[in-house]
């Protein structure tokens, strides 16, 4: 049977869908993932056969229409998340044609895609195949959907849909305790590490006399974030008397050694977060999902309404904090800091979110419903 996963523009998005395709190859499928170009390292990274469907970049989409003219990000919470569905659904229109194309050469039986690919959804509705959607992380779309319908407006009515298409199967990989009310009846699926993988090293997997903070802005960082920001956030975690390692990609690591002195780079983050006592970012999904994988508190400063919600969800459990935008200062991060790794209480919430996690069925039993719901 082949089955198409289709991602969404970012590192992260391959991650996240990684592990339920590695399942579905491993039960003897034949698998292929899109993403636009940049992102192929990413899948073959993983181990896994990479289609791309654009040479364009993610920040092409976020920051222009489709006519290539400037688009300038809202400020009001819910224009963002509807701002953030319309770049998702430019990237999806932009996709479905190659995707097409691609099908009529390697025809897929099922169309799996992360939360906001879009394009799945689309190309299977297109060829009449089953479409399954996978969450990514904790984040709703809910506020997401409506800009991506809005977008795709004309290959929606092209293919006479009123709206987004439905899957036939949601899975969700959110923690039971952090689904939102009302949220959609969901295969549940227990959320493992995607993440590409580098040589160990010692100190990698080890744990030092000091506690460990690992600061991350996640692999996007160069393109939404200041590095300088990244590095004043590690200088102001490190006054703190703590081992800072600072999780980013090479080419961001290499101006924060000179500034910081700390530990940077990219590294395998599922295995750091093991030796971590408190993981600092910026509310990336992935990143929310590794701490909570691994039971380690979190201190999320999120950098976007859509980040905001799934992180006060965390704190609400009592398994971190949350720092909001603009509020971020040095000394408001260094008391948040210090609060969460000298109280044991933030620990053993973060170890109750990872047991929930533990206790789900894992990707391989998704992947048998996935080749049964192709096979129908």
């Amino acid at each position: 049977m082949k089955i198409l996963f289709s991602s969404a523009g970012s590192p992260a998005t391959v991650f996240a869908i990684a592990p339920l395709a590695t399942a579905v190859r491993n039960a003897g499928h034949e698998v292929f993932v899109s993403a636009n170009a940049d992102m192929v390292p990413a899948i073959t990274g993983v181990g896994l056969p990479a289609i791309s469907v654009t040479s364009r970049p993610l920040k092409d989409f976020v920051t222009k229409d489709r006519a290539g003219d400037p688009v300038p990000r809202p400020q009001d919470p819910t224009e963002e998340l509807q701002f953030v569905g319309r770049w998702f659904g430019r990237l999806a229109a932009e996709s479905l044609e190659p995707l097409r194309e691609l099908s009529r050469h390697w025809r897929p039986d099922v169309v799996v895609g992360g939360s906001m690919s879009y394009v799945a959804g689309l190309l299977a509705a297109s060829l009449g195949v089953p479409y399954v959607r996978q969450t990514i992380d904790t984040t709703e779309t809910t506020g997401i959907d409506p800009g991506a319908a809005a977008e795709l407006a004309p290959e929606l009515a092209d293919l006479g849909l009123s709206g987004l298409p439905d899957p036939d199967l949601l899975v969700d990989i959110c923690p039971p305790s952090l689904r939102p009310p009302g949220a959609p009846a969901a295969r549940p699926m227990r959320w493992t590490p995607g993440n590409r993988q580098s040589l160990l090293e010692p100190w990698m997997y080890t744990r030092g006399e000091r506690k460990r903070v690992c600061v991350t802005m996640g692999s996007r960082v160069l393109l939404t974030h200041n590095v300088d920001f990244l590095a004043e956030l590690a200088a102001a975690v490190g006054a703190l008397d703590v081992e800072v390692v600072v999780a980013a990609p090479d080419q961001a690591a290499e101006r924060l050694r000179d500034v910081t002195g700390v530990r940077a780079g990219w590294v395998p983050l599922d295995v750091v977060a093991r030796t971590c006592d408190l993981i600092v970012h910026h509310g990336g999904g992935v990143t929310s999902m590794t701490a909570m994988h691994a039971g380690v508190p979190q201190l999320i400063l999120p950098d976007s309404a859509y980040s905001a919600v799934p992180a006060r969800r965390i704190a609400d459990l009592g398994a971190g904090l949350t720092v909001r935008l603009g509020e971020d200062t040095s000394d408001v991060i260094t008391t948040a800091c210090k609060e969460i790794l000298s109280d044991p209480a933030f620990g053993r919430n973060a170890a109750a979110i990872a047991a929930e996690i533990a206790a789900l069925p894992g990707p391989a039993a998704v992947a048998a419903e996935i080749g049964t719901l192709g096979a129908g």
